[in-house]
C-alpha cells in the first residue's frame, strides 16, 4: 500500500514539474522519497523476520 502512495506522489511530482509548479513538484517528490524509504524498511524487516504483510 505504501508503494502505491509513493508512486502516486511521484506521478504528481512529475505532472507538477511538467506544468511548472516547482514548489508542488518538490514537495511531492520529497514525500514520494520518504514513503519509498519507509516501504523498503518495512519490506526488509518483514523479509528478515519471516512475517507476511496483512492482506487488505
Amino acid at each position: 500500500m505504501m508503494l502505491i502512495w509513493a508512486l502516486l506522489f511521484l506521478a504528481v511530482a512529475i505532472i507538477a514539474g511538467i506544468f511548472g509548479f516547482g514548489g508542488i513538484a518538490g514537495t511531492s517528490a520529497w514525500i514520494a522519497q520518504i514513503l519509498f524509504v519507509l516501504f523498503l524498511v518495512f519490506f526488509l524487516v518483514a523479509l528478515f523476520t519471516g512475517k507476511k504483510p496483512p492482506v487488505t
